[in-house]
């Protein structure tokens, strides 16, 4: 099974070919291409690749479906006996990320490729 870890957004993620991920909010409009060049590590199934801290020539390339609005986060403080109480709602932008394929050192795994290694 191929997979990599990517930097996106502030956050690090294990992406796989085929699937989707909800990541905080990009400038960018739905159906639009996106290039992630912060790769961390790659494995392709046979060997796996550790950048220090990037891996060099390494990309994965993904499609944006959908934006939208994470679950509700109800912020609550409170101090005993001094009658003050603070009741906040927070909901995080979301992006949710198709990723299409891995690129490593000119060699690409798309989503068919990672299916027909499985069986």
């Amino acid at each position: 099974m191929a997979y990599a870890i990517i930097e996106a957004s502030g956050t690090q993620l294990r992406v796989e070919p085929g699937r989707f991920y909800d990541i905080n909010r990009l400038a960018l409009d739905e159906d639009a291409s996106i290039t992630i060049d912060k790769v961390l590590l790659v494995n392709d199934g046979t060997e796996t690749s550790i950048g220090q801290p990037l891996v060099d020539g390494a990309s994965v390339s993904g499609t944006v479906v959908r934006h939208m609005r994470g679950k509700k986060v109800i912020v609550y403080k409170m101090k005993p006996k001094k009658k003050t109480r603070k009741k906040r709602g927070h909901r995080q932008e979301l992006t949710r990320l198709m990723i299409d394929s891995i690129s490593v050192g000119g060699k690409t795994i798309t989503a068919d490729d990672a299916a027909s290694e499985a069986e």
